[in-house]
């Protein structure tokens, strides 16, 4: 199944469109879990709030997460120590543990039942030669304030008995679903209301339009080019999970695990399931496919005892925006649109992104000091940080164009320009799309739109 196991076990009540033209304090485009954050946080201090979906409440990238609410991000602290100082690497720890306590409070306070539970979080290595960066991670991340130390070992079978790993505790995982659909409850949601343009205070949709003070971007990726050009600073990136049910590695596993090695697992559970993640690539360059063939492999490599796993109950991916210089997106859309906001670049860390999100827009628009603000702000300028990262995407985008250029001498060949910058797309055989190797758009086998930033869908299919 193509079906993350969210969307399987969780149904979330249709809303209807919006009808005619509304006017309220802020507005909202996407109701995902950074949207539908932003939104009940902004409507918590009293202000009128709608929210703009194009397709259904959580049906984009929040269904297809592995639901980690974590502040372990990856071997990232020693990097970021480097790169901005232990002040502003302090910060963004600071920023992600906060999130994970909020989540907290909200699921307390509104008693919502969604499967939420502490456990530590593991970042692993099965190679002896990874132990000193695991080591040095460590010790970079207990320095700035995170719950974290070395192990020499962890608790898993198979090919991973005694892999070295950075423990940080009392970390969480939820039902992403479950959660956004109880919050939800209570906001106005238009669904099947497609954000066609942004002018100023005004929202443009073909059912009507919304006038607000405030307008939020939280559709996963910025689609308005100008102002920001979010375009030319972060690539988008796919990653594959296969949900395995009635192992007994489920009902073991006792933390979530992440792993720095090269075609390493992301492994977690939730009741009967093991979900087994991992086989990323740039959104756009998986045409030799293979990549759940390659996931499966690895897993039955790392746990051959056939009773561990148990039998696959449901497959799917998800994709996520990288920026260059590896900081989220989260502020002012652009000094030239005071009073636009945006969340995005979240690499592979959603959950927690997009709580930080939520908490550092709403206290912007309240007009409360954020300690925060400065180190996600999208005026940032990291040229240093940024600059491998955004070569290596300018030669991508360079030759997407001047394939999209090729394209239009063949009538057949056009409908395979991404409609967002005319980038030539790519076949992705195991998903069955078109997907664009420049900016991330991604449209199914008849052409319709599947990812942004593209806002059209294509004129024919393959």
């Amino acid at each position: 199944m193509t079906e993350s196991i969210w969307s399987q076990t969780a149904e979330i009540p249709e809303r209807t469109p919006l009808n005619g033209d509304k006017r309220v304090e802020a507005a909202v485009i996407g109701a995902g879990m950074a949207g539908v954050l932003t939104a009940y946080l902004l409507k918590e201090r009293g202000y009128s709030v709608a929210v703009l979906e194009a397709d259904r409440i959580g049906r984009g990238q929040t269904r297809n997460t592995t639901a980690k609410i974590t502040s372990q991000h990856g071997l990232i602290y020693q990097d970021f120590i480097r790169m901005y100082g232990e002040k502003q690497a302090g910060l963004y720890a600071q920023a992600q543990e906060g999130a994970i306590w909020e989540y907290e409070r909200i699921i307390r306070e509104k008693k919502i039942e969604c499967h939420f539970e502490r456990l530590p979080a593991y970042l692993y290595s099965a190679l002896e030669s990874n132990r000193e960066k695991l080591k040095q991670e460590a010790e970079a991340a207990a320095r700035l304030g995170l719950p974290a130390h070395y192990l020499e070992e962890i608790n898993l079978p198979g090919e991973l008995a005694g892999a070295g790993a950075v423990r940080f505790d009392n970390q969480a995982q939820f039902h992403p679903l479950e959660f956004i659909r109880e919050l939800s409850k209570d906001l106005t949601i238009y669904e099947k209301t497609k954000v066609l343009s942004v002018k100023e205070n005004r929202i443009v949709t073909a059912r009507g339009t919304v006038t607000a003070k405030y307008v939020i971007f939280a559709s996963h990726y910025p689609f308005q080019n100008l102002p920001g050009l979010y375009f030319a600073r972060q690539h988008q990136e796919r990653s594959y999970v296969i949900a395995y049910e009635g192992g007994s590695l489920a009902e073991t596993l006792a933390g979530m695990y992440y792993s720095i090695d090269a075609g390493g697992l992301s492994l977690r559970s939730w009741g009967k399931f093991l979900l087994v993640g991992g086989s990323g690539h740039r959104t756009g360059k998986n045409e030799p496919g293979g990549r759940y063939l390659a996931l499966q492999r690895a897993a039955e490599s790392y746990f051959p005892d056939g009773q561990q796993m148990g039998r696959e109950a449901a497959r799917w991916s998800a994709q996520d925006c990288m920026p260059h210089d590896r900081l989220p997106f989260i502020g002012r859309y652009s000094v030239l649109s005071p009073d636009w906001y945006v969340a995005s670049g979240f690499q592979k860390w959603g959950m927690t992104s997009s709580m930080v999100s939520a908490m550092l827009i709403r206290d912007e628009i309240c007009g409360i000091k954020n300690p925060y603000e400065k180190l996600f702000s999208p005026q940032r300028l990291h040229p240093a940080a940024a600059a491998k990262d955004f070569a290596v995407d300018m030669w991508e985008s360079m030759k997407g164009l001047a394939r999209g250029f090729l394209l239009l001498f063949g009538k057949k060949e056009k409908a395979r320009r991404c409609p967002h910058m005319g980038c030539g797309l790519r076949w992705n055989p195991d998903e069955e799309s078109w997907d664009c190797p420049c900016h991330g758009s991604r449209f199914d086998r008849q052409g319709h739109i599947l990812d942004d930033p593209a806002q059209t869908s294509l004129r024919g299919g393959r």
